[in-house]
């Protein structure tokens, strides 16, 4: 897996930073999605939980972007 510098408007961004960007976003939905069913009470620590979400998110994306390049 290569990790190499996006050029976007003549800045260099790093595709961990993107990774991230998408990571975040799919927790948020999760987050809501499980909100709205009665499975979201079970949660002990929100915040916990929260970031272990986004942990295995951004390795998943990670992984799945990793695949993806060969």
């Amino acid at each position: 897996m290569s990790l190499v510098e996006l050029p976007l408007g003549g800045v260099y961004v790093s595709p961990m930073f993107l990774y991230a960007l998408v990571a975040l976003a799919l927790t948020i939905a999760l987050r809501k999605l499980l909100q709205a069913t009665p499975a979201g009470r079970w949660i002990w620590h929100e915040a916990l939980f929260d970031c272990a979400l986004f942990t295995l998110l951004l390795a998943a994306v990670t992984w799945c972007a990793g695949i993806a390049n060969g």
